[in-house]
């Protein structure tokens, strides 16, 4: 008994279009995955700036010295010799003890003074704003799309104490795209990047287009009326 050619036919066709549609799935998929896995390189690269500044402070902390601790002042009260010659013998290590502790205090307040500069300059390294915040903001005060190229071409120009990469940069793109804060484009080869805030924002009409063209028929019309 031979099969019915237009059953096999349409049961071929079934499975093309269900593989059809399975890789068109999988292809979506590997495009998610790779925008999530693109965000999470971004964000080990940010952590791994903030532990290298955890590791500056820590070891800024570490350096800082203790408390010194109490050095008991030597006794003067020694034992009693039959010799009449113990005043000298006191003396001379009270002497010797005074100059001591001021030698320490000039140098734990050279320290102290060493550790709150290293302190401040640590704070004010953290206080710079992440390289996220700065694409972000170059990108809002953009009115054309950017590729990532021109983004840190300008950062770099903006902020020369910084080591901006331009991977670095790419990466940061596509995490702000991945959270819907940016929007990538396509022009031929090049990929551009443009704000969020931008896009949205409207196309605000000339305001003094419509006033002149008021007084303009108002001053025709004035004419008229003086001529009539």
């Amino acid at each position: 008994m031979t099969d019915n050619p237009f059953t096999i036919t349409s049961v071929t066709s079934q499975y093309a279009t269900q593989v059809a549609q399975d890789l068109e799935l999988n292809a979506k998929e590997q495009e998610r995955i790779g925008a999530e896995l693109s965000a999470l390189q971004a964000q080990l690269v940010v952590l791994q700036d903030d532990q290298s500044v955890l590791h500056s402070i820590q070891k800024t902390l570490g350096s800082r010295p203790a408390s010194a601790p109490s050095t008991p002042e030597p006794s003067t009260s020694l034992p009693q010799q039959a010799s009449g010659k113990n005043t000298t013998t006191r003396r001379a290590p009270s002497k010797t003890a005074a100059k001591a502790p001021s030698a320490k205090k000039t140098t734990a307040q050279a320290k102290k003074d060493k550790t709150q500069r290293a302190e401040l300059k640590s704070a004010t390294a953290s206080a710079q704003p992440t390289l996220i915040a700065l694409i972000r903001t170059h990108l809002d005060q953009q009115k054309e799309p950017r590729s990532a190229a021109e983004v840190t071409s300008a950062l770099a120009e903006a902020h020369p104490q910084r080591k901006i990469k331009s991977t670095v940069v790419r990466t940061t793109l596509e995490n702000l795209v991945a959270k819907s804060q940016a929007q990538r484009s396509k022009q031929g080869a090049s990929v551009l990047y443009t704000s969020v805030a931008v896009q949205a924002a409207p196309q605000k009409a000339p305001a003094t287009a419509l006033p002149r063209t008021e007084q303009a028929s108002n001053k025709r019309e004035k004419a008229g009326a003086v001529r009539s």
